[in-house]
């Protein structure tokens, strides 16, 4: 009887343990099509199209201002702002300003969910930029990347954040390129036989972050400014304490940076739909690879490198206080950028000329 107890409490233990990992896996890394999975947005129904405008169910995200892009199964459209003239609307209704259609046709009864990440493709497709498909070889493996060649001897290099892809750079990517810079945007590598799965919170991928910045001081930087979105941004902050090139990188990006690992997991858990019991498994699990990411202190970083947080008080998923106490610990160096009314990951979206002129100012001296 003993043994049978004995074996049936190491199955369990076995079971939970896999199944913590499985639950974080899955609340981390998890993509949709279109967008982060990371933004909170719930299936819309499109009511209603007029010339340049469209009426979508009422939710706290659908009412977000700025531009979205609304992704379907086959559809892709660009919306603007909520418009005053609400004639087709109700109460359970918005109408927004239709943008364009990018892909398919908009109709009654479309199902559609709000994402922020506006374009896709690559940057020709997407804008007519020229670049270069590259190969990125570190110790985790090769990622691809994008090459968009600039003038200027400071590169750009763009981390994308959880359940992303690298076109989640092209937001921003016109803006970068008219400055001139050189950009170049890692990818996600191909599955390879023995390479070491990410854990998806930003601690684990910073060597790919190490990876890109040395392929780009071999390719002639003189220069890097590392800007990362989400767990793209930990990835950026683990890279410039931990990695001996740590002195390569004159300024850091950090967009809606997930700085309480905890506090992620659980509010994607909430907004996946995860039963509050099954919480503590994800959390167990993350809190075995997933460190709150270590301060600028370290190294002396935090006396020299120029840091930008932009931000906002309503993302629900990365906590905005972590920003703010980050920025607080350094206000010789670093600054906090605010954006209200902007969802996890999505600041360029509610003001992409302000949060561009906020950029070009950090930027401009790193030149």
């Amino acid at each position: 009887m003993r043994r049978r107890t004995t074996a049936a409490v190491a199955a369990t233990t076995l079971l939970t343990a896999g199944a913590a990992a499985a639950l974080t896996v899955a609340v981390t890394t998890r993509r949709t099509r279109g967008g982060p999975a990371a933004f909170p947005s719930a299936r819309l129904t499109v009511h209603g199209t007029a010339a340049g405008r469209v009426t979508l169910t009422r939710t706290a995200e659908s009412v977000l201002p700025g531009l979205y892009a609304l992704v379907g199964k086959d559809c892709h459209a660009i919306v603007g702002p909520v418009l005053d003239d609400t004639e087709d609307g109700g109460p359970d209704t918005v109408v927004r300003r239709l943008e364009r259609v990018t892909r398919g046709e908009l109709r009654p009864g479309s199902a559609v969910t709000l994402s922020p990440q506006l374009h896709t493709g690559d940057p020709r497709s997407a804008f007519g930029i020229e670049y270069e498909d590259v190969e990125i070889t570190g110790e985790r493996g090769t990622l691809p990347g994008w090459l968009v060649p600039g003038l200027r001897d400071v590169w750009v290099v763009v981390l994308h954040g959880m359940g992303a892809t690298r076109e989640q750079a092209l937001n921003v990517l016109p803006f970068l390129h008219q400055q001139e810079l050189t950009v170049l945007v890692p990818g996600d590598r191909p599955d390879q036989p023995g390479a070491p799965e990410p854990a998806g919170m930003g601690s684990a991928e910073w060597p790919d972050a190490e990876s890109a910045v040395r392929f780009a001081l071999r390719q002639g930087a003189r220069g890097i400014a590392l800007y990362g979105f989400s767990t793209g941004a930990t990835a950026a902050l683990n890279t410039v304490v931990r990695s001996p090139l740590r002195s390569e990188v004159k300024g850091l990006i950090l967009d809606s940076p997930v700085l309480d690992p905890a506090a992620t997991v659980r509010a994607l858990a909430r907004h996946r739909g995860v039963p509050g019991a099954l919480w503590p498994l994800a959390l167990r699990a993350t809190e075995d690879v997933e460190q709150p990411p270590p301060d600028l202190d370290e190294h002396a970083r935090s006396s020299t490198l120029p840091v930008l947080v932009v931000h906002g008080p309503d993302d629900t998923l990365a906590p905005w206080d972590a920003s703010r106490a980050l920025v607080d610990r350094h206000p010789q160096t670093a600054t906090l950028h605010p954006v209200p009314e902007a969802g996890h990951a999505a600041m360029w979206n509610a003001d992409p000329a302000g949060y561009e002129e906020v950029l070009r100012r950090f930027l401009t001296p790193l030149m």
